[in-house]
């Protein structure tokens, strides 16, 4: 029974390492036929980022808290003054 097993187990290897062969034999074709698709390298940067006189955008500093203005210390002021500034105004015609 263990021969039989050991038997078959050998058979079953040569035929996976066949296989395998002849998948990795597909998959180099595969690869050298798709590599005439490739695009030609272009140069991306124009110049050596190590060359201390290539030209580089200005960076500029703007805050962005610029428009705010501080509130406090608010002086006091009456309430009745502060209310009668918001309030609508009456309308003339009624």
């Amino acid at each position: 029974m263990f021969t039989l097993s050991g038997a078959k187990s050998a058979a079953a290897s040569a035929v996976g390492g066949r296989q395998c062969r002849f998948n990795g034999l597909l998959l180099a074709f595969a690869a050298l036929a798709l590599s005439g698709c490739m695009p030609a390298t272009t140069r991306v940067a124009s110049a050596d980022p190590a060359d201390p006189a290539a030209k580089v955008a200005h960076i500029g500093y703007r805050s962005t808290i610029a428009p705010y203005t501080s509130l406090r210390p608010a002086t006091p002021a009456p309430w009745r003054g502060r209310n009668d500034a918001v309030t609508p105004q009456p309308k003339q015609d009624r």
